[in-house]
């Protein structure tokens, strides 16, 4: 492994120039559009006709950061009149709101610290996946690669209050560091990835089906006892962390299921008469009936929609060459976290939002020969993405209109 692993040289000096171009020119056309969006903002939006690029930075989640970092979390759990559990900041986890309102303070707001840390930990992403890539692509494919992601239909998320850009920074750094084995870095990355956006379980099941995968491979690729320890301690650690802040919120609020409660209030904006109880893979089958039956369409047709993307991703990640080129540690990441999603999530209009931790699968069509190919991903990536800030901003007014 060590051998296919030095195929390419390491991220060159200069590669950090290089994707700081990109990256400058992305965030310039991002920010256009989010300008454009702001004044074509109508009454009917829920920002007004006077919206502006701020109202968006701090619209929905980013302003539950904003409480938490104002405010604090809530010591019971919030009830509606007829009893129900009702949504409230613990949802939402501290690191990203913390550090803003740190970076904020010579500022005098939050909202100017959040959009700074959102676009300085993008820029770190985008480093990071240069240098995940180039661990298996070339100079180009990594570029390319980070031309997509900083220009993807969800580049938005780069300028806004929302943890994504925070928490793909230590995603992507924590991948880079499993590919390399300098596992070492696990155990700082593990809990600043855990504590500022859920999903850090999916990184936990990765590690154990990479070792599992390891310890298969052990007689061609040898298996030291260190790394054996490692994988298994951070793995644990992973466990840990993602079942923790549950336990956290339900001490502080006195309430064992607190947080399950609070996480499945958002659903009953869907489905008001759905339950109070956590059950593991259950949204997406309240998921695709629901949304099945609100488009008039037979619930079958949804299962065999959803089965056809499940067989497809499946044999995208085992059997694409592209996909493969980008190694075991990044599919099975990808599987891990697939499945994270249809385990817990209930899928609505922050569905594609849910999805960017997908994003070293950008190495895929990065590897498109024909260059016109590349510039049509690229296209379609804008033009998502300008779809995508107008529909969720300057007229997002219902809720499936929330990003």
């Amino acid at each position: 492994m060590a051998r296919l692993i030095a195929r390419f040289d390491a991220p060159r000096p200069s590669a950090l120039v290089q994707v700081a171009a990109i990256y400058l020119v992305s965030r310039v056309i991002t920010l256009s559009v989010l300008f454009a969006a702001a004044s074509a903002a109508g009454p009917q939006s829920r920002y007004g006709a006077a919206a502006t690029v701020g109202d968006f930075i701090l619209g929905w989640d980013a302003n539950w950061y904003w409480i938490v970092a104002d405010v604090g979390y809530p010591s019971d759990l919030p009830l509606s009149d007829d009893g129900r559990p009702m949504e409230n900041a613990w949802a939402f986890m501290p690191v990203y709101a913390y550090l803003a309102k740190i970076v904020a303070l010579p500022f005098g707001h939050w909202v100017v610290g959040a959009a700074i840390v959102s676009l300085v930990a993008g820029f770190g992403a985008s480093y990071a996946l240069y240098a995940l890539m180039r661990t298996r692509l070339s100079e180009s494919q990594s570029l390319w690669a980070v031309i997509f992601f900083a220009n993807g239909p969800l580049a938005a998320l780069f300028h806004v209050g929302y943890a994504e850009a925070l928490f793909l920074f230590f995603l992507l750094t924590a991948l880079y560091v499993v590919v390399t084995r300098q596992f070492a870095w696990l155990y700082l990355l593990i809990p600043l990835m855990g504590y500022t956006r859920p999903g850090v379980l999916a990184f936990s099941l990765m590690l154990a089906l990479y070792g599992i995968w390891r310890w298969v491979r052990r007689r061609r690729d040898p298996l030291p006892l260190a790394h054996i320890n490692h994988i298994i301690a951070t793995g644990l650690l992973a466990a840990v962390v993602g079942l923790s802040w549950p336990v956290i919120a339900g001490l502080a609020m006195g309430d064992p299921t607190a947080y399950l409660q609070t996480e499945l209030s958002w659903r009953r904006n869907w489905l008001p008469e759905s339950s109070t109880h956590f059950v593991p893979f259950d949204g997406w089958i309240l998921g695709l009936n629901f949304w099945f039956a609100q488009w008039q369409l037979p619930a079958w047709l949804g299962w065999t929609v959803f089965g056809l993307l499940v067989a497809g991703t499946m044999w995208l990640l085992v059997r694409a060459r592209a996909v493969r080129a980008l190694g075991m540690e990044v599919r099975l990441f990808s599987a891990s976290y697939l499945l994270y999603l249809v385990a817990v999530f209930f899928p609505q209009s922050s569905t594609l939002r849910l999805l960017v931790p997908l994003s070293p699968l950008w190495g895929a069509p990065a590897q498109i020969k024909p260059l016109w190919g590349r510039i049509a991903v690229l296209a379609g990536c804008l033009i998502y993405q300008a779809i995508w800030i107008f529909e969720m901003y300057a007229y997002g007014n219902t809720i499936t209109r929330i990003p």
